[in-house]
């Protein structure tokens, strides 16, 4: 991850960051890996306190750019809408694309929708 431009911005208690993030012959990073890589650029963050907004990858480039959000304390960050927080809550992903794959005990795949709900006798 490159920084292009860093500001301070004493106001909103918080450190922006422009960035610029090269990655050839690989997908563009994900949510977490820009966060993480934010909180690295910015010495003492709280990655909890970082959010990643203006994402942007241009189509048939490897080059992702953006704008990270370091505040300083939980007050701070509390101006951020409440879809951008939910959206950086760290998720079970994983774990859900796991249980989603695996057919549970009672669906066998035998039977038919119209039979699982009773049907008609």
């Amino acid at each position: 991850m490159e920084i292009v431009e860093r500001r301070e911005n004493p106001l909103l208690d918080r450190v922006e960051i422009e960035f610029r993030w090269d990655h050839p012959n690989e997908p563009t990073p994900s949510l977490p890996q820009m966060i993480e890589a934010a909180a690295k650029s910015e010495p003492g963050a709280d990655k909890k306190l970082v959010y990643v907004k203006n994402v942007d990858t241009r189509f048939g480039m490897s080059r992702t750019s953006g704008l990270a959000l370091i505040y300083n304390s939980t007050d701070s960050a509390s101006i951020e809408p409440e879809y951008v927080v939910d959206r950086h809550k760290p998720s079970n992903d994983d774990v859900t694309i796991e249980a989603k794959e695996e057919p549970s005990e009672q669906d066998s795949g035998d039977e038919t929708p119209f039979e699982k709900e009773g049907g008609d006798e």
